[in-house]
C-alpha cells in the first residue's frame, strides 16, 4: 500500500487554503483546522469587506469630487436655500449588509474549492502536542463546537492562524461606540463624527471611506504624517487630499486613552487634549494569534513581538512545523500569505520551490487615490540599501487623467544607474492597484526601463504615464544623468 502524506493545517486563511489547495493537488492528504470559516479574517473580518465598503465610498468621491467638472447635472427637488446639501447619500446598514453577505459567499466559495480538491474541513481550534515524535509525526489536538477533542496525527503541520486588533488598555472596543476594524460592519447608521486612531493603512483606508460616505472624520496620527510607512511623495499627496476633502488631520498626536460619555466618545491624547466624536474606530495594529497553539513547547521559536520566526521557505525552528500568513510578522499582506502557505507545501512534498522574494512583492493601499508600490523604495534608496534612481511624473499631465478630472496622483519608477533595470515603482492614483502590475512584472522579471518605454499602450490611457517616465528614465540614462 502506497504511503500518503498527511498534513494537517492550524487556520483557514488565505495562507492556510492556498496551502491545502497546494498539498490536495500534489496527492497528500489534507485536513484543515479552522474556527470561523475558511478565508479567515481577511475575507470575512478583514480585506474582503472594507474593500467592499470602500468600493461604495469610490463611487460617492467620484460622483462628489467629479460631477460638476464634467457636466453632469443633478435635477431634484432640494429647496433654493439647501443647494450646497449633499443631493446623494448612503445607507450604511444596506451598504453592511451587502458586505456581510459578500464575504460569507467568498467564504462559501473557498470551502467548496478546499473540498473539492479532496481536502477535509474541520471546524474547531487545534494545538500542537508536545516534541515531534521519533518517526517524524506531529500530534495536533482539535477542540471541537461541543469541548470534545479529536487528536490528529501530521508529517507536516502549518500554522496559519492571522492576527486579531490590537487594543489599548484604556480604548477598550465596545462594539457600539468605540471600535475596531472588524466590529464596523455591525453598524446600521453613519456615524456623525468618526474619530480614527491611527493613521497607518486600516486607519487611512477607513477614514477615507467614512469621510467620502458622508460622516465628519478626525484622523489622529501620532507620527508626522499618515501613512508613515509608504512612500514620503504618496503620503503627501493622500494627506493634501485628506485635507482639502475636509477631514480634520491630527499629526503628532498620540491618542492615550478612549471613553463613552453618553451618545458621545472622548479620546484623551498624551498631551492633554480631548476630541469628542459619536464613534471611534482604533486601528492601533494587529496582534499575531499565536497564544495557545503549543508553539514553544513544541519547539517553535515565537519574536518577542509573539510572531512565529520562519525561514524564506516557511519553515519554523520546529522540524516539520511550518507558518504563513499574519502570524509570522513578514508582510501583512493576503498575497504573502497565500505564497508562504504555497511555497511550505512545495517544500515539505518535494517540489520545485523558490525562497520567498519579499523586493518582488507588489501592494496597495485602497484610499482615494489609491496608492500601489512594489519592490525597492525611496527609503531604501535614501538609506543606500540599493543604488537607485527614479523619476516621477504628476498624473495632472496624463490626457487621460485631464479628460476624467483627476488632478492628484503620480507615477514614480526606480532603476539601476547603469543598467536601466527596474527596480521599484509607485503609482498613485485611481485603480493604482491595476496600473502597478506592468510595474510588477518589470521589477519581477529584471526589465529595463528601455524595455517599458518600447513597449506600446493606449492613447490615451493613465498607463501611458508609466511608459512616459520609463522614457524619461532611458534617455537621462542615456545622456549620463541618472
Amino acid at each position: 500500500m502506497e504511503y500518503v502524506t498527511r498534513i494537517v493545517i492550524i487556520g483557514g486563511g488565505p495562507g492556510g487554503y492556498e496551502a491545502a489547495l497546494v498539498a490536495a493537488q500534489l496527492g497528500a492528504e489534507v485536513t484543515v483546522v479552522d474556527s470561523d470559516g475558511l478565508g479567515g479574517a481577511s475575507v470575512l473580518t478583514d480585506c474582503v469587506p472594507s474593500k467592499t465598503l470602500i468600493a461604495t465610498a469610490e463611487v460617492m468621491t467620484t460622483f462628489d469630487s467629479s460631477y460638476e467638472e464634467l457636466g453632469i447635472i443633478v435635477a431634484d427637488d432640494t429647496p433654493p436655500l439647501e443647494q450646497a446639501a449633499r443631493v446623494v447619500g448612503v445607507d450604511l446598514g444596506k451598504v453592511n449588509r451587502r458586505v456581510k453577505r459578500l464575504a460569507l459567499a467568498q467564504s462559501h466559495d473557498i470551502t467548496a474549492s478546499v473540498t473539492r480538491a479532496g481536502a477535509r474541513v474541520m471546524r474547531g481550534r487545534g494545538r500542537l502536542e508536545g516534541m515531534q515524535s521519533l518517526d517524524g509525526s506531529r500530534k495536533v489536538v482539535v477542540t471541537v463546537a461541543d469541548g470534545s477533542e479529536e487528536t490528529l496525527v501530521a508529517d507536516a503541520v502549518l500554522i496559519a492562524t492571522g492576527g486579531h486588533p490590537r487594543e489599548l488598555p484604556d480604548a477598550q472596543p465596545d462594539g457600539e461606540r468605540i471600535l475596531n476594524w472588524t466590529q464596523v460592519y455591525d453598524l446600521t447608521e453613519l456615524p456623525e463624527e468618526l474619530v480614527v486612531v491611527g493613521s497607518g493603512v486600516t486607519g487611512a483606508e477607513f477614514a477615507g471611506a467614512y469621510q467620502a460616505l458622508g460622516s465628519r472624520v478626525t484622523l489622529v496620527s501620532s507620527r508626522d504624517r499618515v501613512l508613515p510607512g509608504e512612500d514620503p511623495d504618496a503620503a503627501a499627496v493622500l494627506e493634501d487630499v485628506f485635507r482639502r476633502r475636509g477631514m480634520n488631520v491630527m499629526a503628532r498626536s498620540r491618542a492615550a486613552a478612549a471613553k463613552r460619555v453618553g451618545d458621545r466618545v472622548e479620546v484623551a491624547l498624551a498631551d492633554g487634549r480631548v476630541i469628542s466624536g459619536t464613534h471611534c474606530l482604533m486601528a492601533v495594529g494587529a496582534v499575531p494569534n499565536s497564544a495557545g497553539l503549543g508553539l514553544e513547547e513544541a519547539g517553535v521559536k515565537l519574536r518577542e513581538s509573539g510572531h512565529i520566526w520562519t525561514d524564506k521557505v516557511s519553515r519554523t525552528t520546529a522540524p516539520g512545523v511550518y507558518a504563513a500568513g499574519d502570524v509570522t510578522g513578514v508582510f501583512a499582506l493576503a498575497s504573502v500569505a497565500a505564497m508562504q502557505g504555497r511555497i511550505a507545501m512545495y517544500h515539505f512534498l518535494g517540489d520545485a520551490v523558490a525562497p520567498l522574494n519579499l523586493k518582488t512583492v507588489s501592494s496597495n493601499v485602497f484610499t482615494d487615490p489609491e496608492i500601489a508600490t512594489v519592490g525597492y523604495t525611496q527609503a531604501d534608496v535614501d538609506a543606500g540599501k540599493i543604488d537607485a534612481r527614479a523619476v516621477k511624473l504628476p498624473l495632472l499631465r496624463n490626457p487621460r487623467a485631464k479628460m476624467q478630472g483627476i488632478r492628484d496622483g503620480f507615477v514614480k519608477i526606480f532603476c539601476r544607474p547603469g543598467t536601466g533595470i527596474v527596480v521599484g515603482g509607485v503609482v498613485v492614483a485611481p485603480r493604482a492597484s491595476e496600473l502597478i502590475h506592468p510595474i510588477s512584472i518589470a521589477v519581477d522579471n529584471n526589465l529595463t526601463v528601455e524595455q517599458i518605454a518600447n513597449a506600446f499602450t493606449v492613447y490615451p490611457s493613465l498607463s501611458g504615464s508609466i511608459a512616459e517616465v520609463a522614457r524619461q528614465l532611458h534617455t537621462r540614462k542615456a545622456t549620463g544623468e541618472v
